[in-house]
């Protein structure tokens, strides 16, 4: 596993990312294209505005609301702009204006002066704030390269990891021929969205791509249709699978739950050992499914334990009788 952190976007990448998600508007083309937002916080720059910056948070974006915008308005031109020259001063990433207003003159003035791009959106200050807050801590968030493959099975995100060449791949394939869809194939990338929240997805160069063996790459979505894939989905099971020892304990029960970690979130975690007829396809959807029945309250394995511990105490050393009390007339 290999983590990767970003300590920077360009304001080019966060307007090429946001402009058709969060309707936003481009004043200026490309001007101050260049510049990077090095954190994920945004700033409301009133003060700096009134003339106060000695805590002046100017690497943030800065985001114009009506309160700014109003303040602005209640000025001459030029004290409008001094005030928006004291902001420009500094190496701002850019300026978001909410509520659909328009720029003033000066604002645009200033932005060809100082080269610093000036965007709109039809959002007030408060939606407009939760969403490109939204976006900006995704992008900082640290991210882990895991070697494996990620499957939604029944709507439960598996990771299959292993060593090379021990069958992922093909098992992932397999399961995307069953019906289920395929995230990512070699390379997932895992980023910690929440406590206890693991979300994964592919890169952007194999996306949905699969090496075969024998065969080499191919394009699941194109074979298969857009049923085939998702672009994301979280991570909810780890099933490694290994080449069958003999040596080895592998559980027999499921009592004891095994767990792994990745990014400080703890998954369940299955072994999985290869032998020749073993249905490993198979054995996943079971997988996904006692999942969702352990999700919904009921555990297999407890329920079996309690009835033997029940039928134990019951029989008192007797044996047991057979599961049905009466063979009815049916012989086939």
């Amino acid at each position: 596993m290999e983590l990767i952190n970003r300590d920077h976007i360009t304001v080019e990448f966060f307007f090429n990312r946001t402009k058709d998600k969060f309707k936003i508007t481009n004043f200026t083309g490309e001007r101050g294209f260049t510049r990077k937002i090095k954190e994920p916080n945004l700033h409301r720059p009133g003060l700096a505005l009134a003339g106060f910056v000695d805590l002046f948070s100017y690497s943030r974006i800065q985001i114009f609301g009506n309160t700014e915008i109003r303040y602005l308005q209640s000025l001459d031109s030029g004290k409008r702009r001094s005030a928006l020259e004291g902001l420009c001063r500094f190496d701002i990433p850019c300026m978001i204006i909410s509520n659909g207003i328009e720029p003033f003159p000066e604002m645009m003035e200033l932005s060809e002066i100082f080269d610093i791009a000036i965007f709109g959106s039809p959002d007030n200050t408060t939606r407009l704030n939760f969403f490109i807050s939204d976006f900006l801590n995704d992008q900082f968030l640290p991210q882990e390269s895991i070697h494996g493959s990620l499957i939604d099975v029944y709507g439960v995100g598996i990771l299959f990891t292993g060593q090379s060449s021990v069958g992922k791949s093909e098992v992932a394939l397999d399961l995307v021929e069953r019906g289920h869809r395929l995230v990512a194939d070699d390379v997932v990338i895992a980023t910690k969205k929440g406590e206890g929240l693991l979300m994964g997805t592919g890169t952007d160069i194999s996306k949905h791509f699969m090496e075969i063996r024998g065969l080499g790459l191919i394009n699941v979505e194109k074979i298969f249709g857009i049923r085939s894939i998702r672009y994301q989905k979280r991570i909810e099971v780890v099933v490694n699978l290994e080449i069958w020892d003999a040596n080895a304990e592998y559980t027999r029960t499921g009592l004891d739950d095994s767990t792994t970690t990745i990014m400080e979130v703890e998954l369940p975690y299955v072994r999985l050992p290869i032998v020749p007829g073993k249905n490993i396809t198979v054995i996943t959807e079971v997988i996904a499914l006692n999942y969702l029945l352990k999700h919904y309250g009921y555990d297999s394995a407890k329920v079996f334990q309690d009835r033997l511990a029940r039928k134990l105490k019951e029989a008192d050393g007797k044996s047991f009788s057979r599961g049905i009390d009466y063979f009815e007339h049916d012989f086939e």
